[in-house]
């Protein structure tokens, strides 16, 4: 099949691209909350049901155990490559809304304004999704038929961890088997500079918490009780200094060292410290400043520390004068390549024990490794030229995102080449209040999948050739 025209898909996405934020709108309503186990059953039916509306095979894969898996299927057409088959990985879960008192709409009533639409979960990840199978269905209309087999995994657990995605991946390899992937998201820079990514972070998420009593007391047999919200503040003191370096004995044990073609590549990503400052509303300077690093580099290549939140006795208005009975914290690690989740838990216990704090529990309530793609991969240097002829402008590729996902293990068992794209912005806010899209973005990313797919077999009878030629 000839490449399809860019001017023709342009045409037709405009033509169509307001019914789809319609459907976006409704997908959008259902407050798909993994981590309080909401409206699962509802989505995975609109998810199946939204695959087969644009012509694909559905099916929910629900025998392993955690939330469904979606698997969908578009095959290539009579005069397309069947031989070659891209799979889109997305995932219908979306973070909890709070603070619902920072929302300036409804979380879970899309509000256009301004050409911006704003919903939990439009960009993280329901936007993309919708944009995808948007894609399919104007290719499908401009080339009247699909250049290649298309395959969509979409789970419901990512924002918890995916902690039961893995057998399935292993039990439905073959169904999931395809050449290349995209991945769930990808967004615009200030420069209006669509980033990408070849990989992702690991993470290593535990909770921390320690027991003091049966009850809270009153605040004055403070002078002869310990105190479990202090015991847990001394406990994390030990693993951080003041310098923002990790203390963890055999924290940083394993990690590989960054190939010269992946810090070449991470030298050229864009990165405006005023423009995070304002962003953010920030009141510190970067702690990379302090210790004279690239923040660049600490996003791709350094692993980190967070605490993510603390928990522990009366923090209502007023006073109330309690010593309280227990504390706990969120405590959350992201890892690089070669850092192991279980020996960072391991690692924490351990240091534990050294210090004297016994009596903290930690639990490993996430972990996930980290994985990089092969950047140079044909498929990925496709998807960047066709970014590049679609937004009239560079994109820009790193070799891994600072966040998290399962990629690892479609890496690992499906080994094919991943690069994470989409329809998000600079101001998008994915996991706070006001999460959003831009509409044009929604409107080019339909525009860019369309285009890219229209030659993504060419693109790889590309590394064929070049892999015969090589043998």
């Amino acid at each position: 099949m000839s490449n399809v025209q860019l001017k023709e898909l342009r045409a037709y996405t405009k033509e169509v691209v307001d019914r789809s934020i319609e459907t976006l709108k409704d997908y959008l309503r259902l407050p798909t909350i993994s981590a309080q186990n909401k409206a699962i059953p509802e989505t995975v039916e609109m998810v199946c049901q939204l695959i087969e509306e644009a012509g694909g095979e559905a099916k929910a894969l629900d025998d392993l155990g955690g939330n469904p898996v979606v698997y969908g299927f578009f095959p290539a057409g009579s005069n397309g490559d069947s031989s070659k088959t891209l799979l889109f990985y997305n995932h219908y879960d979306v973070q909890p809304p709070e603070p619902l008192n920072e929302w300036e709409s409804e979380p879970f009533e899309p509000t256009i304004k301004d050409g911006i639409l704003f919903a939990r979960g439009v960009s993280d990840n329901k936007g993309d999704f919708i944009a995808r199978l948007t894609a399919i269905k104007v290719l499908k209309e401009v080339a009247g038929e699909l250049p290649c087999n298309i395959k969509f995994m979409v789970e419901g657990e990512e924002e918890i961890g995916s902690p039961n995605l893995a057998p399935y991946i292993s039990k439905y390899k073959d169904l999931f088997q395809a050449d290349a992937c995209i991945w769930e998201f990808g967004t615009k820079d200030e420069q209006e500079r669509v980033n990408m990514v070849a990989g992702i972070k690991g993470m290593a998420y535990m909770e921390l918490t320690s027991i003091g009593a049966d009850i809270d007391m009153h605040s004055s047999v403070g002078a002869y009780v310990d105190n479990a919200a202090w015991r847990l503040v001394q406990a994390l003191a030990t693993m951080k200094d003041k310098q923002n370096n990790i203390l963890v004995e055999g924290f940083y044990d394993g990690i590989e060292k960054p190939k010269e073609s992946e810090i070449e590549a991470v030298s050229r990503l864009p990165f405006n410290e005023e423009a995070v400052s304002k962003l953010y509303g920030l009141k510190r300077p970067l702690i990379t400043t302090e210790k004279g690093i690239d923040p660049r580099e600490a996003m791709v290549f350094q692993p980190t520390m967070t605490i993510c939140g603390i928990e522990s006795g009366y923090t209502g208005e007023g006073a109330k004068t309690i010593l309280p009975k227990s504390a706990k914290v969120k405590l959350d690690c992201r890892l690089v390549p070669g850092q192991d989740p279980n020996l960072i838990f391991e690692a924490v216990q351990k240091h534990l024990l050294k210090h004297g704090f016994e009596d903290i529990q930690v639990t490993l309530l996430n972990g996930q490794k980290a994985y990089r793609s092969d950047f140079n991969h044909p498929f990925i240097r496709h998807v960047l030229q066709t970014a590049k002829e679609v937004y009239e402008k560079e994109a820009v590729l790193a070799p891994n995102s600072a966040g998290t996902g399962p990629m690892y293990e479609f890496g690992n068992q499906l080994n094919l080449p991943i690069v994470s794209t989409g329809v998000g912005w600079v101001k998008s806010k994915a996991h706070a209040p006001n999460e959003s899209i831009r509409l044009k973005d929604f409107e080019e990313g339909v525009v860019h999948m369309a285009y890219m797919l229209s030659s993504f077999s060419q693109a790889l009878k590309g590394k064929v050739e070049e892999d015969n030629i090589t043998t």
